[in-house]
């Protein structure tokens, strides 16, 4: 039988990988559109790359190497299938997030020509899902790696990232799309149904 900690590793690297296919189509896609808006200054390139940092290579590096043995675990059995269904949540949701999208998906602070804001499916109830997808992503990581540095890394690197950037990206909704954005925002949570 595989060992906890091993099959928590696996299924981090399933998930990743899950996630790989799942957004390739969508920047590919992107990539050939045109771009009306973007801020990608340094600040947003530090916040990626932390974000990076602490969801990719930390628990990467991990994986591969063991690293670092002083903060390994002992992997729950319970705390390993909740990190399963994390897993499956942050999948799901990254699907709905970019079927809604569609062309109007980009991976940083960007706004297509002709962008319109998306108010349908996953869209209808949050301003954010695909953050939500994150921070599942994250909490995913934080229960299948049996380790807390790995694990914790993810949580630390992409709520650097969330903190911020969500305050700047809601700005510049507002500033495209004024009175429809503002009232978009009065009716729906950020990243928690019916929460926050």
């Amino acid at each position: 039988m595989i060992e906890l900690a091993l099959a928590g590793q696996i299924a981090w690297v399933v998930m990743v990988m899950a996630w790989y296919i799942l957004r390739y189509p969508f920047d590919r896609r992107a990539k050939r559109l045109n771009v009306a808006d973007n801020r990608k200054a340094l600040g947003e390139r530090v916040r990626m790359t932390i974000s990076l940092t602490g969801l990719g290579i930390v628990p990467a590096i991990h994986v591969a190497t063991g690293w670092p043995v002083f903060a390994d675990r002992v992997q729950h059995p319970i705390v390993f299938a909740l990190g399963v269904l994390a897993a499956i949540a942050a999948l799901v949701m990254f699907r709905l997030t970019h079927k809604a999208l569609g062309a109007m998906w980009s991976v940083s602070l960007e706004l297509k020509q002709e962008h319109r804001l998306v108010t349908s499916g996953v869209y209808r109830h949050l301003r954010h899902p695909m953050y939500t997808a994150f921070w599942l992503m994250a909490l995913a990581q934080a229960l299948l790696l049996s380790n807390w540095v790995a694990g914790l890394a993810g949580l630390v690197g992409f709520g650097t990232l969330y903190v911020l950037r969500v305050g700047e990206e809601e700005r510049m909704m507002e500033e495209a799309f004024g009175e429809e954005y503002r009232l978009y925002s009065a009716r729906t949570k950020r990243i928690i149904p019916f929460v926050y």
